[in-house]
């Protein structure tokens, strides 16, 4: 596990505003898009803000945290510095927008290794049940604000 703000001392992640959570997501992937637009529907308070693993930062971010940036295999979710990933970034991401979405963290009575494989099972296998998109996920221009670049 890296200390929060670890990416601020790696000088190959370009600065960007992280006063907020944000959410990086497979901006190609139908899921993982259909996520981040339900994310943007139900964040009222605008807690969240995402970032596609396709653009610079996220592939930068990708790297930093020794993921691989041509296999998205999970959403990264950054608070206060601090990355989680898998199954926990979503409980945690849910429970960011409030009732009735932070009754995910039910699933955390599941022990993690048990979340996380069922989590590889299905990011393994998204792009095949969900499929891909054409292009790039990009919000509807109310949101736009809600993206870094």
């Amino acid at each position: 596990m890296r200390p929060p703000y670890s990416y601020r001392q790696d000088s190959a992640v370009p600065s960007f505003a992280d006063d907020r959570p944000i959410i990086i997501f497979d901006g190609y992937c139908a899921l993982c898009s259909g996520w981040a637009a339900f994310v943007l529907r139900h964040d009222r308070a605008g807690k969240y803000r995402l970032l596609s693993a396709q653009s610079s930062l996220g592939h930068a971010l990708y790297l930093h945290y020794g993921l691989n940036p041509q296999d998205y295999e999970t959403n990264i979710l950054i608070a206060d510095g601090v990355a989680t990933f898998k199954s926990e970034a979503c409980i945690r991401m849910a429970e960011g927008l409030g009732l009735p979405w932070s009754l995910a963290a039910g699933f955390r009575a599941l022990p993690l290794s048990w979340r996380d494989r069922l989590y590889a099972i299905l990011a393994r296998n998204r792009l095949r049940v969900f499929g891909r998109r054409a292009t790039c996920y990009v919000p509807d221009h109310r949101y736009a604000d809600r993206f870094l670049a």
